[in-house]
């Protein structure tokens, strides 16, 4: 191979050095998997190839573009489905090549070929990562959004569809009308108890549609929850660099990823799954405990790491945590008001885990940018940090720390860091926060104003006078400057 060939099955041999295996037996397809992102590559489809070559089965992977991105279709099939994952941490840089994605495909330009492995017997899992708002959700109901201009048209249509439970509903009424067992629906987005939170979207559409089909969803069906943990930022040329120095060939699709991975998993399976816990996942009756201890420790950190951060002109979440006061901060909100919420198995150490976290956030060779952390937040301060607030404010304990952690999202909501740099908000509903943010003529205002939305904040933890009366005090700290009010709340917790 040359310095200018690419990656591809045709040169594996030459890379015997940066495969798990040389053995390696080409699989049929038993996993079509929607989203196709970073996360997946670096995380179910690397378990998925190391428990293929313990344990062998086909479970070669399918992975669908939901948002038509032919980019990255065919910069992956122009590879073959390879691509190289860039672990980065302290100890230096490991690249391996992935082999277990078969073929991707982008809607709605694949959707013949798309329907058809959906119908294929031999396909027994879909799994999903799509983020939250993929999911076409009510967060009031937990039903479908009726009201969404997708789901809209995937009841008028259902034979185009477009949204996640548009195409499952469609896939599996297919399935059901012709006898074929249905496959296993396998939620990995950061979502509390997220297989349920699916499996009510997809019934509650189905029974829209036919109400036979819903219930028969329902019966017969799997959804199990997961909990998934690995930082894995945006790719970038560095990356590629990388990849290209290690491989002698350009890979244009590397994933940057985090030496640490994680994968608990509720056993439920009835076609069958690869043999995920050979390569390290935790397979388990009820995940809940997982899942909430890993939302409220890591996901609410770092949220609250990618708010202070953005306000106060911190690029990377290892450039944050490398501010001492910004790090002694989350520590405290970790040990005193987070982990005293959570009930765990006996082997769950919470102080372990609060440390490893720490490392992990820390690790300079993992440029995790803040920016894509803070993206979404509507979605994503109600599971990670309002739910630790709720079960302090029912025991009657402070949680002052994770109040500046929600001031800080208003805040950020204004599009300006202290130094006035301004950024975009990312989010599903930007356009109505960001015009009650600008229109907020004080930092008690911006709190009055956003504690109105609903969607983010319900109405009794929004009436709730303590709750209230931090955050106005949190959102006035800020008005004085991020670094300093960290120091200043920094103060409030015991000294450890």
């Amino acid at each position: 191979m040359t310095q200018n060939s690419s990656l591809s099955l045709a040169g594996l041999p030459a890379l015997s050095g940066r495969v798990l295996s040389a053995e390696w037996r080409a699989p049929a397809i038993g996993i079509v998997h929607l989203g196709i992102g970073n996360f997946h590559r670096a995380h179910e489809a690397l378990y998925t190839e190391e428990a293929m070559l313990a344990r062998g089965g086909d479970w070669g992977i399918c992975g669908v573009t939901l948002q038509g991105d032919v980019g990255k279709r065919d910069a992956l099939m122009a590879q073959d489905g390879l691509y190289s994952v860039v672990e980065r941490g302290p100890a230096g840089v490991s690249v391996t090549v992935v082999r277990s994605l078969v073929e991707v495909l982008a809607m709605p330009f694949d959707r013949v070929r798309l329907f058809e492995l959906l119908a294929d017997a031999r396909v027994k899992v879909v799994s999903v990562t799509v983020t939250e708002k993929g999911y076409c959700r009510d967060t009031k109901t937990g039903d479908a959004d009726f009201d969404h201009a997708g789901v809209i048209h995937d009841l008028a249509h259902p034979d185009n569809a477009t949204t996640v439970p548009g195409i499952l509903s469609a896939a599996l009424k297919a399935r059901r009308d012709v006898g074929t067992p249905p496959f296993t629906v396998l939620s990995c987005d950061n979502l509390s108890h997220n297989g349920a939170a699916l499996q009510r979207v997809v019934r509650s559409f189905a029974a829209r549609l036919d109400a036979t089909l819903g219930a028969w969803i329902a019966e017969h069906v799997a959804f199990p929850s997961t909990m998934v943990d690995r930082i894995v930022p945006a790719t970038t040329d560095a990356d590629r660099e990388s990849a290209r120095a290690a491989l002698g060939v350009t890979d244009d699709v590397p994933v940057p990823c985090e030496p640490f991975r994680q994968w608990v998993i509720e056993d439920r399976f009835p076609q069958g799954r690869p043999a995920w816990e050979v390569a390290g996942a935790q397979l388990v009756d009820d995940v809940t405990p997982f899942e909430i201890a890993k939302l409220r420790m890591l996901n609410a950190t770092h949220s609250t790491l990618a708010y202070l951060s953005m306000l106060a002109g911190f690029e990377a979440i290892s450039d944050a945590v490398g501010h001492a006061p910004l790090r002694a901060l989350i520590h405290a909100m970790m040990t005193h008001e987070i982990a005293p919420t959570l009930d765990v198995p006996a082997s769950f150490d919470l102080l372990a885990y609060r440390d490893a976290l720490l490392e992990r956030y820390a690790n300079p060779a993992l440029k995790h940018r803040c920016a894509q952390i803070a993206m979404d937040g509507s979605q994503k301060i109600p599971p990670r940090i309002l739910s630790s607030i709720s079960a302090r404010l029912d025991a009657g304990q402070s949680f002052d720390g994770l109040a500046l952690a929600v001031a800080a999202w208003l805040r950020f909501l204004r599009g300006r860091a202290d130094d006035g740099t301004s950024y975009p908000i990312s989010d599903p509903m930007a356009q109505r926060l960001t015009e009650l943010a600008a229109n907020a003529p004080s930092p008690e205002a911006l709190v009055t104003s956003i504690l109105g939305v609903r969607e983010v904040f319900p109405e009794a933890l929004a009436n709730a006078p303590v709750f209230v009366e931090s955050l106005k005090v949190a959102s006035k700290a800020l008005d004085a400057g991020t670094l300093i009010a960290v120091d200043e709340y920094l103060r409030i917790f015991p000294q450890t």
